[in-house]
């Protein structure tokens, strides 16, 4: 048979090893959850920091070249326009700065 001392230290080192098992598991948690946690404060911050640096250095529109180029526009009539217009549209006015392989 068994001595019954023997089977106690084995008891308790079963539970002790099973408290350890434990213990890291939820330092292993709390761990993940920091990181987790400090992972989207720094995405926050960054979002702010972005937000901010948006907002310092906003765009505006150029008033006045709109208002030029508006009254430009104005000055050939009605007819000037590229949708009324007696010559129709002008191709080299429809590109957007670059020629592309898909028009040619």
């Amino acid at each position: 048979m068994c001595d019954p001392v023997s089977a106690v230290v084995a008891v308790v080192g079963a539970l002790s090893y099973t408290q350890q098992k434990q213990a890291a598991s939820q330092a292993a948690d709390a761990q993940t959850r920091a990181s987790e946690t400090a992972t989207a404060n720094a995405t926050k911050a960054a979002d702010q920091a972005d937000q901010a640096n948006n907002r310092a250095n906003g765009k505006q529109p150029d008033i006045a070249a709109m208002s030029s180029s508006n009254q430009m526009a104005a000055k050939g009539g009605v007819g000037g326009t590229m949708l009324t217009g007696p010559q129709g549209i002008d191709p080299k006015s429809l590109l957007l700065g670059k020629t592309t392989l898909l028009g040619s």
